[in-house]
């Protein structure tokens, strides 16, 4: 029988011993659109983006528009996404995203706790991009703290991208008070992969070393990222300033620790901060009950 799950998955899903459960839930990965899925993906106003840049770096990278800039539907037979954005000049994935590329994306609602998560191959259209699946499926909404929106920017400054190889002040105090991030990552076949990690603020840990680290939480048991990260190290990962839109993306390697309480390392490579990345404002958070108390052991699956 086939397994929806590469090498590496697998690996990571035998290292937390979780291969039965992961052959369970596995069905839920799907080569088609669901009607429901396609409807609410047609409601989502941002849509994050794993790729890499020229010099095979993943970032993740935020696209946002108003209802409808997703639409899913069928190319040629295939599943697909039409995309009526794409990441803006100046950042990571712009030039790499003007061919076919491999690409991996997560849409997350925070007004519901719902995300999606799409796998495949992006082309540029005149409008923006379009994401041809190959894998798409839900995840529970455990970990998603609730948002609404509650402004758009229409017009204003440009939005400014600051570059660097370590973290600012600005950068750190954003990271300590994250209580969602994104993070790519590839397989060494160039499988990507768009996921979500949340906790409370603090779950985040800047290091002594200058990294990053964080708790895995438990999860839906398939270990796309970290199945990724056994084959390859190369991740970025995609902070967000849900109050003022600015975006933190880092790039570097990470790194799992599976050894007692299962947690990964990042290692910074590069740093872009860029100010009024995403023109919308959301709510202060409702934390999700799921969340484990920050000053707790890691909590291992």
């Amino acid at each position: 029988m086939h397994s929806v799950f590469h090498p590496g998955e697998l690996a990571a899903q035998r290292k937390a011993g979780l291969r039965a459960e992961a052959d369970r839930v596995g069905g839920i990965v799907r080569t088609d659109i669901p009607s429901a899925a396609a409807a609410f993906l047609g409601e989502q106003r941002m849509f994050v983006i794993a790729g890499a840049d020229e010099r095979g770096r993943m970032w993740g990278s935020l696209v946002t528009g108003e209802p409808g800039v997703l639409r899913a539907g069928t190319v040629g037979g295939a599943p697909a996404i039409a995309i009526a954005a794409r990441p803006p000049a100046g950042d990571p994935l712009a030039d790499t995203l003007t061919g076919r590329t491999k690409v991996g994306a997560i849409a997350l609602d925070p007004a519901t706790r719902r995300r999606m998560r799409i796998n495949g191959v992006t082309e540029p259209t005149t409008e923006g991009l379009l994401l041809t699946a190959e894998q798409v499926y839900a995840n529970c909404p455990k970990y998603i703290q609730r948002r609404e929106v509650v402004s758009v920017r229409a017009d204003g400054p440009a939005p400014n991208t600051a570059v660097s190889t370590e973290l600012s002040e600005a950068d750190r105090r954003m990271i300590a008070e994250a209580d969602t991030f994104f993070i790519a990552t590839t397989s060494t076949d160039g499988h990507r992969d768009a996921s979500h990690r949340g906790g409370n603020p603090g779950f985040l840990r800047l290091d002594p070393d200058g990294g990053l680290s964080w708790p895995d939480y438990p999860g839906n048991a398939m270990m796309m990222t970290l199945g990724n990260l056994e084959q390859s190290p190369s991740a970025g990962l995609l902070i967000l300033d849900w109050s003022t839109g600015t975006t933190l993306q880092l790039t570097g390697s990470a790194r799992t620790e599976w050894a007692g309480q299962r947690q990964s390392r990042f290692e910074i490579a590069e740093v872009r901060r860029t100010e009024l990345a995403s023109p919308l404002s959301w709510s202060k958070p409702e934390y999700s009950r799921f969340n484990p108390a920050t000053d707790s052991p890691l909590l291992a699956s």
